[in-house]
Formats: C-alpha cells, structure tokens, sequence
C-alpha cells in the first residue's frame, strides 16, 4: 500500500508533535505513568529487549538505533512430532523398584530405574526460537534524546531518538484479535525514513523470498531433538506499507524502503500444529489469510484494538504501595539501586508486570505459559524451556485467580485435557493402572513417561498437582458446567493412584512408591524414596477435591467412599528431630547434602495447599517455619519467589518482604524485569506476582483474610479488583499499617467470613451489590 505525501504528513503530524514535545524534556523526562518500564540506551543482549505477545505470537524488541532487531516466535514451534515415550520393559521392572526402595537400596533402585523405567527417549522435545525481524537504518545522523519504554497499560513497546535533527518513533503491539504483531516507524522530516527489512531464523532448513513488491514470506521446518525428527512445518509472512517514498524487493530476500515517511510492518506466524498428536496445519495459508483479514487496517485501528483488547483484562487491578524518588529512575537503574532504596512503586510494578506478562503469553485458544512464558531466542533454551510440572508451570498460575485473569487459565485447563490422553496410555502401559498420570515434565506433544534421570523424572504427581489448579478455576469462578467438565480429569488423576499408591510396610500407610521429593537428594543414596511428604499432601488435596466435586454434582457415591478410606490411610505430616517439618518418611532432613536446596516441595501444604496454617495447624506451622529458617531465604529466582508466599501464610509481612526484595534486586530481576532463575525463567515473575497479592489478601473457602501480612514497608496503600474464592472482587486501603475500607464485590449470593487479624465480621453478600467495611466493623 502505498501513499501520497500530502497523506503521509497529515497521518504523522500528531505523533510527530506529541514525540517533539518529548524530546524537548531531554533529560527531565519523567514515566508518564507508573506502568511503565523505560531506559536511556538499546538493549544490549536478549534480556535487557522488552515483550510484547498476544498468547501465541511473541517479540522482544530490541530499541536499537541504526539496527533493531525483533526476536519472534510462535508458541507451537517445538522441535519434534508427535512421539509416545513410554519405555515398554517399565512395567515389569517397577515391582523389583519398588521392593529396593522399601528396603532401603536407594541407589540399586535408581540404577535399575535408569535402566529400564525411564521414557524413551529420555528427555522431551525443546521450545525453539522462530525467527528475527531485522530492520537497518542507513544514513542516520548523530542521535539523541534516546527512549524506549513499555507501556503495560497500552501494551505498546517504543523507541523514540533524534538523529540528525530528525525525530523518529518505532512503535510495536502484538495484538490478541487481528493475531500480527504490528510495527510502525515514523520520522518527522518528509522523505527522511529509509530501511531495509529482512527475516532470519536459526532454523536450519529455512527459506526467505519476497512475496510480491511489499512483503516476505519465510517456510521452514523445525528441528529434530533426541531422536525425534521434525515433522512440524512453519512459516512466517510480512507485509509493508509505505507513505511517501517506495518499496521494491532487494538482494537476500529483503525489502528496501527508500525517502518514506512512515512505514507500518504486519506480520503473521504459524505452523502446522493443530493439535498434540495432529500436525496436519496449513502455515503458508494460514498467514496469508491473517494478512488478508488486516489488509486496509491502518496500524493505529490495530494498535487502538490490541490495547482495548488488553485493557478488558489489565485494568481490572490496580495496585498503589505508595511511591519515593527512586521511581523517576529508569527502569534498570531501579533494579539495580533496589537493595538499597526505597522504592515501593517497584513492588507494585512487579505485580503488574507479572499481570501484564500472564495475559500476554496465557490466553483462550492457545498453549501455556512455558518455562520462559512465551519468549525464547534459542533453538536449545535452558532445561528446553518445557512444561516443568513439579513446581514451575504451577507458579506460572499461582496469580491468575486471585489478580482476576482466570480467562488466562484456559489453557491450561486444556493442556491438562491433553495430558489425560496421553497420560492414560502411560498409567496403563507403565503401571498396569486406570486414569492417568504425568511425570515431573511434559512438552508440546504431551508426553508424560518419566524423563532426566530417574532422581529427577521418577515422581508421579505432576498430573496431580495441575488438577488443583482445575479445582481452584472452579473454586473462584463456581461455575457448575465447569466442574462437570473437569471432574472427569480430576477423577481419572485420582483413580490411577487407587491403583498404584503402595502399602508401607512398617505402618500400613498409603504412599507413592517410586516418587522423591522433587529433585532433592536426601543422604541415603540417592533421590527416589517412597511417600515423600509432598506427594501425599498433593494426593489429600486431589482426593478431597475430587470427593467435593462429586458431592457437588451428585455422582460416584461407590467412587466417593473409596476416596475417603484412601485419604484416610495417606502417611501424615511428621516433625523432625530439628523441629523441622519433614521432608520424606525417615526423619532424613539433616543428612540431606544440600540444606539450602531451592526445592521446598514439603512445605506444599503451607503454599499453594491450605492444609497447614497459622490458626488451624499451629505446631505444623512452627514446623514449616523452622523448614524456612534451615533452608534460608536466598535461593533461585523461582525459588525465592515461593519463600515469599510461604512467609506471607506464617503472616510475617517483613519476613515476605525482605525476600521480596532480593527478588526485585540486580541478583533475580534482569534488566527487563524477567526473573533471573539465573538463566531467564518466568516463574519467578509469576510467583513474586502471587507473593505480593499473599501479603494483601488470603482466601479459603468461604473465609476471607485481609492484609495478612502487610509489611511495615508499605505502610499505607490501596489495592483494588484482587479476587476471593466464591466469585468475589475485593478492594483495599489501608493508612498507617491500619485498613481503612474493604469493598467487597460479589458475583454471587453468600455469605461470608471477613478476618482482619483477630477480628472478624460475617456479612451476607447480593450479587452486584458491593459492601463495604471499615476497621469498626470487626469485631
């Protein structure tokens, strides 16, 4: 498309004029809103470059000056085809695994589960970068005045700079709607924009050819990864238009823009995937007919109904911890200040951030939030940036609910369909048992046979632990249909283990065997045990759950019952001889080899669980909290954001933020504000999400517990749309460490137990009637 230049200036003249103004602040240039991430310099390596993302399509866009660089990708490009991995000789060596364990030859239990137990193959396939946008600028000037920030409220990532004499913007937006990630280059001098555009990828069986006079279109396949050969077909196509100048195809693939004003770039991804075990997808057609669908649509009708699109679920919180001076700072500044001022408006940044980063790589119709969420520059990323099911992909979740993004939930709800599908053929092949099971990992093909190593991939309740998460979306929204549809995953998760959980010898309680608590070895030759503490809290909320859900629904009586006794028969909490909550069966807590272990998978019944609390499990609760003492409060970054919500639930605020602050400093947030595992995860963005919103609000069942553990950093504040079990909004303020007023919301008739400390009120709540209390109304 191409345009007149008496068009193209009457188009740039308000950008132009607001991107002026700007820049004649110079250095006294100030966020104009606290929801802002902004910097004085281009981003240097991949995490220092900002996101955008739609749920399926990502960019980390780079702000460079001569050259900017648009790393993409796709949520379903992932090395490998669908592939079934479960070892067939499984089967027949766990009984002989199972014996060595209760015998206690740890060690001749791991070498034989190595052998013949593990999938085949023994890791899972890797999430693989897609492809770059590379822009070059030729001829620039001297520049200056250079900014570039994120807006979380618009979604819109920007650079603007002069160079030699002339101003120039580059805005970008990945919209949820049109399904392109949009870009629009602007300078305010007639003629004075010239670029030559290209894509590349580190793919190696990838083509790239202009598609016409005015876009691109690159295919490839994906990678092969242990084994499994590729079998996934991709593409990526590019269109631009022009106002003022031209655009023709240049040599390599490219296209040369030359003495244009503006130019906008739309670009469109896909591949063959259709679904885990269908790859059968058109790309090529597929991309086509996005492009076709925006064709006409001026980048601001994009931009303008991406960021309403996003509004409708970012601005439904809003979060003020009070602000100092350190919040005029840039953003990597303020990171790295943070251990040593006060900044409160980077606490309430933090959350949301992680809010902002959930809705942009989570959303109906499309994958999960992986290990790194949505974004990835590697081919081989970190730990193959999968689906960690032993803590990581549920601390992805840990804030959906209660910061109202549980629309943000949905795919993971149908990963976990998928994973009775697969998990199915897994629990009847290996173990010989009904329903299903996942290990500690899956990917995209959902695979769900143990992978890693034995010490690492040997423990069967990822599956389990994901159905808490479809008990918590039913348990905030009470949504009767919902829970029909999902009581069938819950009970398939629950009937493998009435098959598979394993009489203890010594006492005749109910445990998992093979299982270890995840990834930490205990002493006594290895990692595997039987019954380790997390399993059988994990199995009293799955079977209590369960047992709810048919009781709600009037179903299974006979499935009921034999819920109950095994429950009943689960080994229970034990405390060590250091006063510790133990971490498996033998009290084995003080031989373990890494007491600082970032796993703290026992204290699963203080946090995400509720079977362990302050006011109904006092002594249990002593003993998480001399657990926390033992395992200190620096870990990874993921791991340091859990500490944060296991603190905020023992109600000591100082304690969750102290943590909190090692969380935001230099040594666990980028400069971007991604969580630094080290490397990049993005759990920890998600679980200092949950641990801010710990600290202000708690809700179980009925019962709903304002400003828990409120630290004396945040003295006055106010919070508004967190969400309470039993479809309830909840807005808070609070002055001089004292709630002033909470405003409750309901969505539904109830009534309600109100706590704030010792002080309670029980209300009776109307839908669509709000209620608000102040600090007389507790008694």
């Amino acid at each position: 498309m191409k345009f007149s230049r008496r068009e193209s200036v009457a188009a740039i003249a308000a950008g132009t004029a607001a991107l002026s103004s700007v820049h004649a602040r110079g250095a006294a240039f100030r966020p104009p809103s606290p929801l802002m991430l902004w910097y004085e310099q281009p981003a240097s390596v991949w995490t220092e470059a900002l996101p955008v993302g739609n749920g399926r399509m990502g960019a980390m866009v780079f702000g460079g000056i001569r050259q900017e660089r648009l790393q993409l990708n796709e949520s379903t490009l992932w090395a490998g085809q669908p592939y079934d991995p479960v070892n067939p000789a499984a089967r027949a060596a766990l009984s002989k695994v199972r014996a060595l364990i209760f015998e206690g030859k740890i060690a001749e239990a791991e070498a034989l589960a190595n052998d013949a137990v593990l999938a085949t193959p023994s890791t899972q396939m890797p999430y693989q970068a897609f492809c770059d946008l590379m822009l070059d600028f030729p001829g620039l000037g001297q520049t200056s005045n250079y900014r570039r920030s994120l807006d979380l409220d618009s979604a819109m990532a920007t650079t603007r700079f002069t160079a030699g004499g002339i101003n120039h913007q580059r805005q970008v937006i990945a919209s949820a709607g049109d399904q392109v990630i949009a870009m629009r280059l602007t300078a305010s001098g007639e003629g004075q924009l010239n670029v030559d555009i290209g894509l590349a990828s580190p793919h190696k069986i990838v083509a790239v050819e202009a598609d016409g006079s005015a876009s691109l279109l690159m295919t490839g396949r994906n990678g092969d990864a242990a084994g499994i050969k590729g079998g996934l077909q991709f593409a990526a196509r590019l269109s631009a238009s022009v106002e003022g100048g031209r655009i023709e195809p240049g040599a390599g693939g490219r296209l040369l823009v030359r003495g244009a004003d503006a130019v906008t770039l739309m670009i469109a991804m896909a591949t063959s995937h259709r679904r885990f075990d269908d790859v059968s997808g058109d790309p090529v057609a597929a991309t086509q007919a996005t492009l076709d669908r925006v064709r006409g649509r001026s980048f601001a009708r994009v931009a303008a109904d991406a960021t309403d699109a996003h509004r409708r679920l970012f601005h439904r919180v809003s979060i003020d911890l009070g602000r100092s001076a350190a919040a005029d700072l840039p953003t990597d500044k303020r990171i790295a200040a943070s251990p040593t001022q006060d900044d409160p408006a980077l606490a309430a940044l933090y959350l949301q951030y992680g809010r902002y980063l959930l809705i942009s790589s989570s959303r109906p119709g499309g994958q999960p939030a992986n290990l790194q969420g949505l974004w990835n520059d590697s081919l081989s990323p970190p730990w193959g940036s999968k689906y960690t099911i032993n803590v990581n992909t549920e601390m992805n979740y840990w804030p959906a609910e209660t910061t109202h993004l549980g629309e943000c939930v949905t795919p993971l709800v149908d990963m976990v369909r998928d994973l009775a599908v697969t998990g199915a053929r897994t629990a009847a092949t290996m173990y010989g048992a009904r329903g299903w099971v996942a290990h500690h990992n899956t990917d995209l093909w959902r695979a769900s046979a143990p992978i890693d190593g034995a010490q690492f991939g040997l423990w069967p309740t990822g599956g389990a632990w994901l159905c808490t998460h479809l008990w918590d979306h039913y348990d905030y929204g009470r949504d009767r249909a919902f829970l029909t549809s999902i009581y069938p995953l819950m009970a398939g998760a629950a009937r493998f283990f009435l098959d598979t959980l394993q009489p203890e010898p010594k006492t005749g309680y109910l445990v998992t065997n093979p299982s270890m608590s995840p990834e930490n070895p205990h002493g006594h030759g290895g990692t595997l045990c039987a019954g380790p503490t997390m399993d059988m809290a994990i199995l009293r909320d799955l079977f209590g759950q369960t047992i709810a859900a048919a009781q709600i629904l009037n179903v299974d009586a006979g499935f009921v019952t034999e819920l109950e006794a095994a429950r009943s028969r689960l080994a229970p909490y034990q405390v060590g001889r250091q006063g510790q909550l133990q971490e498996w069966r033998e009290d084995w807590d003080a031989d373990a080899p890494e007491q600082d272990h970032r796993h703290v998978s026992h204290l699963y019944g203080l946090y995400p669980s509720h079977q362990i609390s302050v006011e109904d499990t006092p002594d249990l609760a002593a003993a998480a909290r001399r657990t926390l003492e033992i395992r200190g409060d620096r870990a990874t970054g993921w791991a340091t954001a859990w500490r944060i919500t296991l603190w905020a639930r023992l109600r000591e605020g100082d304690h969750a933020h102290r943590i909190l602050g090692y969380l935001l400093g230099p040594d666990h947030s980028y400069p971007n504000m991604f969580d630094a595992h080290p490397p990049f995860q993005i759990d920890g963005n998600f679980g200092g999400t949950a641990g801010i919103v710990e600290m202000l609000l708690y809700s179980r069942g009925d019962v709903i517990d304002l400003l828990p553990a409120l630290p004396s950093a945040w003295p006055q504040g106010r919070v508004t749309g967190l969400r309470a079990r039993g479809r309830c909004g909840v807005d808070l303020a609070w002055r001089d460490g004292r709630l002033t007023r909470v405003t409750l919301h309901p969505d539904m008739d109830g009534q309600r137990t109100i706590r704030l400390g010792s002080r309670r009120a029980t209300v009776s709540l109307k839908a669509g009637r709000p209620l608000m209390l102040e600090d007389g109304d507790f008694a």
